[in-house]
């Protein structure tokens, strides 16, 4: 793509924005992901406040230090104008090796450049067996083929 998704957004486009978010958080790689943000965006991730690519960009690293193996599948709940809603769900262990859920909702609004001014994401986790998992597909990007959220019920 040679140019960002920009509001305001179509439901496509939406759903685009997503698989794109998506994919860059399935990279776990900071550097990367922050480049969807603004160099000001603001953040509060569960009960922490984040502002600043710089900010956005260490919390992802000690994020990704501690949840190892993370793969995570996004969807989208509703749109309109520059935001957009979004359902998600994500697996990890931690280093004793034991396995994690996370549910979450994400409220994002966006600059007319297309990237990402605001985020502010709720959520919850428990502890999974290593039986109870279901995203297995190989680190990285999310393969076209496997099922999206709204197929696992949650």
């Amino acid at each position: 793509m040679t140019h960002p998704l920009l509001p305001p957004f179509t439901e496509a486009s939406a759903i685009a924005k997503i698989r794109l978010a998506e994919d860059a958080w399935n990279s776990r790689d900071p550097a990367r992901v922050v480049l969807g943000y603004a160099v000001d965006s603001v953040w509060r991730n569960r009960g922490e406040f984040v502002t600043g690519r710089p900010a956005i960009e260490a919390f992802l690293a000690r994020k990704w230090t501690r949840e190892l193996d993370y793969r995570l599948v996004k969807a989208l709940w509703a749109f309109g104008g520059n935001r957009i809603a979004v359902r998600f769900a994500y697996e990890f262990h931690d280093d004793s090796g034991t396995w994690f859920r996370a549910y979450g909702n994400e409220n994002w609004e966006f600059g007319a450049d297309g990237l990402m001014d605001r985020r502010h994401a709720s959520i919850n986790e428990h502890p999974i067996t290593p039986e109870q998992r279901l995203f297995h597909w190989p680190l990285g990007r999310r393969p076209d083929d496997h099922p999206a959220l709204d197929s696992f019920g949650f």
